[in-house]
């Protein structure tokens, strides 16, 4: 390992992402009572420019005055490059004291995280609020992707990143279909058999881009968490995003419908199997280290201190499930 030590972002449970429009304050009942692991009301855009001041409102009084339980909650606030941004930081900010983390979307620099940061920190001083909000970001324009290790690197608040594939597609040109799915003429042709015959593969072009904001969070902390999938219609389409997204080292993934919720829970959840050999791996290397010995096998397979740190981490994941 190396001797340069990286703080932890604050642990939360993030296998689920809801979203909720702040103009639709009809649906804040419902996702209070869903199973989502976190709820964002959202300022941006899921809400129409006429709408955005009353939406604001809504949220605050949302925020206030029902019960979330022990969801985390946050708000996505309106881009720096709009008038509105400053106005639901502060507004919301200053009022909610249940507000517990901000989403600020199409980061392109780290300046853009830096410039909330001292906005937030100037009202929680002025309020003598004791929580420290957390933030996460969207990495969803070329710009941000570009940028995305020293955006992970930008503020102490910083706690999880978004990817937002339909804003990236649209920011990079790419052909998409739906949002979060992949497309038909992205395919790799194998070799010719004897016959002359070939078969095609269809590739995943968001992998690339979500590999790259997933080692920049392992690398700085923070938790990476895959974005919308658009046709809630779908879901074996969605559990096929969020399994490719969950074997990269993902935690969670967004639902933009409550449909989605469980299936995100679903995947982002330990299995009983998984669990069971992790526990498994643990007793077996407190046993070799009994025995003075640096790796062991187990039913036929080299495990040693990396086995150790996947395991514990699984456990570690599975156990703040059960305390949920």
């Amino acid at each position: 390992m190396s001797f340069y030590a990286v703080e932890q972002a604050t642990p939360r449970l993030h296998r689920s992402e809801l979203a909720v429009p702040g103009s639709n304050p009809g649906m804040f009942e419902k996702a209070a009572a869903s199973k989502a692991d976190v709820v964002f009301l959202d300022c941006e855009d899921a809400v129409a420019p006429d709408d955005k001041e009353q939406a604001r409102k809504n949220i605050i009084q949302g925020l206030n005055d029902i019960d979330w339980g022990n969801k985390t909650m946050m708000v996505r606030i309106n881009g720096l490059d709009t008038h509105y941004m400053y106005r639901d930081v502060v507004d919301i900010v200053e009022a909610c004291p249940r507000l517990d983390m901000i989403l600020i979307p199409k980061v392109g620099v780290p300046q853009d995280v830096y410039a909330i940061d001292m906005m937030v920190t100037q009202i929680e001083t002025a309020k003598k609020r004791t929580k420290k909000i957390g933030f996460e970001v969207l990495i969803e324009t070329a710009l941000g992707m570009a940028n995305v290790e020293a955006i992970a690197q930008s503020s102490k608040r910083l706690e999880a990143m978004s990817f937002g594939v339909a804003d990236y597609a649209a920011s990079t040109r790419a052909r998409t279909t739906v949002i979060g799915g992949v497309n038909k003429d992205s395919v790799v042709l194998t070799d010719r058999d004897e016959a002359g015959n070939r078969d095609a593969f269809w590739t995943d072009p968001w992998h690339a881009a979500q590999t790259r904001m997933m080692v920049a969070c392992r690398a700085y902390g923070l938790r990476p968490i895959d974005g919308p999938f658009g046709d809630f219609n779908d879901p074996d389409g969605y559990i096929s995003a969020a399994n490719r997204c969950a074997v990269l080292g993902y935690e969670g993934k967004w639902a933009i419908h409550p449909s989605q919720i469980e299936l995100a829970n679903q995947v982002y959840t330990p299995s009983e199997a998984e669990v069971n050999k992790a526990r498994r791996i643990l007793e077996a290397m407190a046993q070799a280290a009994k025995e003075g010995k640096g790796a062991v096998s187990l039913d036929g397979r080299l495990i040693d201190i990396a086995s150790i740190r996947m395991a514990e981490a699984l456990i570690a994941k599975a156990e703040q499930i059960a305390g949920k």
